[in-house]
């Protein structure tokens, strides 16, 4: 036998292969991370845990340059390093907010910052930052039209929503745009336009992290409690890891440190909160593949439309469901349908002798087994439903994605998302027929 051909070597070349895959391309030489460090050592701040990489999964990321034990610091970021509503305040910025009336809310004085350093350019102080912030985000207010049609309908509806009220903001926002005219020479609506407002808005939504809420007089009475936090911002969300977060106010320093081990090489991640995938896509802009918390929400509209016409209780039901907020939040989920889309359909299905029962039935109670397999059935026909659709979705992703070349990063984010609840429904409909197997 040759040698390197052996059993031994292929797993061990397997290993190899896995951990290659996972293991990130260090990018500290880049030019953009050179001055980044500069800029955060000039402020007091240098990592030696952490290094900028690029991971096959999740792209740009921190990768660990040591074992990091349970408890350990992550980062500590010193205040100076900080974006937040102190420093516009303390910018070219803060006596035009100060004298502004109405109060201008946090976010907007952060936005507009944000595109008035961005137009500075090389005489942005914050350049350094501004340069290894995304050039374009992919959160579904920056999606094209066409490709917010294909988001599955409760986030369809709420990424209409969003862009309306964005939209909106930004057209109450021109006034004081427009009282910035001393600043510049240019013309104000070329420097804050929508595309730079968006830009801006999407930078702070995505990678804000939380402070406590402060209150100034100069400022709406919204919370403000939002901070861009250079370097630290880098890090990449794992619904699988905890970490322990917040400014330390001992320290003055933004301070992360991790719950869990990281071995040497690995990329470091936070948790941004227990999300489901539909939240991640509409406020971050990506999906996480295996995410435990995802689902497939199922709307009141589909309930009633596997359920008997003839049921002259219908719309009592409904009324019963809603009052007790029952009609809401009704998923598929990696372990087959919610507790509450199942007691939401034993409710809905209960004959008209049983109706009586119906507080039994939101308790949890079991009523007969009659009404058991009903609910388990219509389940199941709900599954089935939601698996034609997302394979219908999923070929129609894919037709669009060889016809418009320009927006395959787009449709390919699109695509994740139906595959990822595609996994869901079909982990479902599992569990369902062993659920109903129980009754026959």
């Amino acid at each position: 036998m040759k040698k390197g051909r052996g059993r031994t070597s292929r797993i061990r070349r397997r290993k190899l292969f896995r951990s290659s895959e996972s293991r990130g391309v260090n990018e500290s030489y880049k030019p953009e991370f050179i001055e980044l460090k500069k800029w955060l050592k000039e402020r007091k701040f240098e990592d030696m845990n952490l290094t900028p990489a690029r991971f096959p999964g999740t792209g740009r990321g921190l990768m660990s340059k040591i074992s990091l034990q349970e408890g350990q610091m992550i980062i500590s970021l010193p205040e100076s390093c900080l974006l937040t509503t102190d420093t516009v305040i303390r910018s070219y910025l803060g006596a035009y907010i100060a004298k502004w009336q109405p109060p201008l809310s946090p976010l907007l004085a952060l936005c507009t910052f944000l595109v008035a350093e961005k137009h500075a350019g090389d005489r942005s102080v914050w350049k350094p930052y501004l340069e290894v912030l995304p050039k374009a985000y992919t959160c579904p207010v920056c999606l094209e039209p066409e490709v917010v049609d294909l988001l599955p309908k409760p986030l369809k509806a709420k990424a209409r929503e969003q862009r309306t009220r964005l939209q909106a903001f930004f057209t109450s926002s021109r006034d004081f745009f427009s009282s910035l005219r001393p600043l510049f020479s240019e013309a104000v609506e070329s420097i804050f336009s929508y595309s730079a407002f968006l830009w801006a808005w999407c930078t702070v939504n995505t990678r804000a992290v939380y402070m406590k809420p402060r209150r100034r007089r100069c400022f709406s009475a919204e919370p403000d409690t939002y901070a861009l936090a250079p370097y630290l911002d880098l890090l990449n969300h794992s619904p699988d890891v905890q970490v322990q977060a917040g400014f330390n106010e001992e320290t003055r320093c933004y301070e992360i440190r991790t719950v869990s081990s990281c071995r040497k090489h690995e990329e470091v991640f936070i948790c941004y909160g227990p999300h489901d995938n539909q939240r991640l896509l509409l406020e971050y802009g990506f999906v996480s593949i295996h995410n435990p918390h995802a689902c497939v929400y199922v709307s009141k509209d589909i309930l009633v439309k596997y359920l008997p016409s003839t049921d002259k209780q219908m719309k009592k039901k409904i009324s019963i469901l809603k009052d007790h907020d029952f009609i809401e939040n009704l998923t598929f989920g990696w372990d087959g349908p919610s507790w509450r889309l199942l007691t939401a359909l034993k409710l809905l299905c209960l004959e008209a002798e049983e109706f009586t029962c119906w507080k039994k039935v939101l308790l949890g109670e079991i009523i007969s087994d009659t009404n058991e397999k009903t609910s388990l059935d219509i389940a199941q026909k709900i599954c089935c439903y939601f698996i034609e659709e997302t394979n219908a979705m999923l070929q129609k992703v894919s037709r669009m994605k060889a016809e418009e070349i320009a927006l395959i990063n787009q449709l390919t984010l699109v695509e994740t998302l139906w595959t990822e609840e595609l996994k869901i429904l079909q982990a479902s409909a599992g569990i369902l027929n062993n659920l109903q197997t129980a009754f026959t």
